[in-house]
């Protein structure tokens, strides 16, 4: 009997440990593979962390960038009956899947033939629907249907620290990305309006890249690339400091451009370098002559508060609202003069 229960308790206790391994075998598939049952469960093997890639932005946002190629054909002046060809080189960026480019409006400026290139090596004619100079942007249309566009989020705000990706056709290598980080945003000054504030970076832009696309890393259109600092400033030799046009900004005058073939923007005739904080406004320094603020009663000294129904905030702030105002659009200006708070009615003009 003792022998019999001995049998009984080791035939119990392997059905017992039979049960538990199958139901580990079930329940854990790292104790199984192709040559049967293998018992590895306290083996240590860890997976490589994945690299950083910026692959699948740049799949996103890539189809959607072209190379341009604009001829303007001169006459020689030692041989009048014949001409100089002159190919400049530039990118752009498909908007629209009807055929719609962004692109800088010094790559196409004065150019009597447009070529533009799809990734796919595809040419395509284009014609200027319509440039401003004061962003230095220009709207192309080529005749093609359901093209890819670019990736776009309407309310993206660049950060300083973001990652950018800047996607062109420099040096006429082909398609090329550059990587970088903003730098700073609202950068303005560097140009002879004040109409452009520009996005600073450090992704290198060269020679073809005017034009091109700056993308975030989930390949959304963060702003148009559009200058080099040394070709503002031939002595400097810098690097490293590269300047985009924001997308909202880009987004806006194409619309206009689109819509009517130009831009028009709102004129006051001031210039303002000083932001009071105390008295919240900015401090008009000059009127230009017959300009809409002379003839409404402004004055140098004079600080502007509000406009219509917004306080100002900043300088750049006031110059957007009258730059986006209808011209013969009457507004009120809450000003103050000599410590005494007044509203003043400004018509303002067309900027031209």
């Amino acid at each position: 009997m003792k022998i019999l229960s001995t049998l009984k308790f080791i035939i119990r206790a392997a059905s017992y440990g039979l049960f538990v391994a199958v139901v580990l075998l079930l329940l854990v598939p790292e104790l199984r593979n192709e040559q049967g049952f293998s018992f590895n469960i306290f083996e240590h093997n860890p997976e490589k962390p994945r690299p950083v890639s910026y692959a699948n932005a740049i799949a996103k946002a890539a189809p959607a960038v072209v190379n341009i190629y604009s001829e303007t054909f001169e006459s020689d002046p030692r041989y009048r009956s014949r001409s100089i060809q002159k190919v400049r080189l530039g990118s752009g960026v498909i908007m629209d899947p009807r055929g719609y480019i962004l692109t800088n409006n010094h790559v196409v400026l004065n150019a009597n033939l447009i070529t533009v290139v799809l990734q796919d090596s595809t040419e395509l004619s284009a014609e200027v629907i319509g440039s401003d100079e004061f962003t230095d942007l220009a709207v192309l249309k080529v005749q093609a249907t359901n093209l890819p566009t670019i990736p776009v989020e309407e309310d993206l705000t660049p950060y300083v620290g973001d990652v950018v990706l800047a996607i062109g056709n420099p040096l006429n290598l082909g398609q090329t990305v550059t990587q970088g980080v903003i730098s700073a945003t609202g950068r303005n000054g560097l140009s002879s309006t004040s109409y452009r504030e520009f996005l600073q970076m450090d992704a290198a832009i060269n020679d073809g890249n005017s034009g091109g696309a700056l993308v975030n890393t989930n390949g959304d259109l963060v702003g148009i690339t559009t200058a080099q600092f040394k070709r503002l400033n031939p002595q400097l030799n810098i690097q490293g400091i590269f300047f985009a046009i924001p997308y909202k900004l880009a987004a806006n005058v194409m619309r206009k451009l689109i819509s009517d073939g130009r831009v028009v923007r709102g004129w006051l005739g001031i210039s303002s370098q000083r932001y009071n904080m105390q008295l919240q406004g900015l401090v008009v320094d000059t009127l230009s002559a017959n300009s809409p603020a002379e003839k409404a009663g402004l004055k140098k000294g004079d600080v502007i508060y509000k406009i219509g129904d917004d306080k100002i905030m900043s300088i750049n702030q006031a110059l957007d609202i009258i730059a986006e105002t209808p011209p013969n659009t009457t507004l009120i200006f809450g000003i103050i003069r000599n410590n005494n708070r007044q509203d003043i009615q400004v018509t303002i003009g067309e900027f031209n």
